[in-house]
């Protein structure tokens, strides 16, 4: 196991761990944002739980059951596409490199969860 796998999986998941948590409260600034881009508060605690089950996957994934931490990369990646495609559509694109962001990690987690 590589080092880099370790460092890249583990801050993936603790940072969308961390996003989920925003949701699940709700935190202010995710309820500016979802308003901003046109995503119902009534989807935030969905959209927290999918957010976390899928940094649960990766660390599931990171100590040993792989297949399952490449199903959850693989949802992470769709889920910040979606979260990217949906910034591009309200055309709200000053903030955008956060589901970026998000989205980057999840792919690169996923490549190393293959690889490894």
């Amino acid at each position: 196991m590589s080092t880099a796998f370790i460092v890249v999986t583990v801050t993936t998941a603790l940072v969308t761990a961390a996003i989920a948590v925003a949701d699940l409260i709700p935190a202010g600034f995710v309820l500016a944002n979802s308003a901003e881009v046109g995503v119902p508060r009534s989807w935030l605690p969905a959209l927290g739980a999918v957010k976390l089950a899928g940094a649960a996957g990766l660390v599931v994934g990171l100590l040993g059951l792989r297949a399952l931490g490449i199903a959850a990369a693989v949802g992470l990646v769709l889920f910040f596409v979606g979260a990217v495609v949906t910034h591009l559509r309200a055309h709200v694109l000053y903030n955008i490199a956060f589901p970026g962001a998000f989205l980057c990690l999840s792919a690169a987690s996923l490549a190393l969860m293959i690889v490894h």
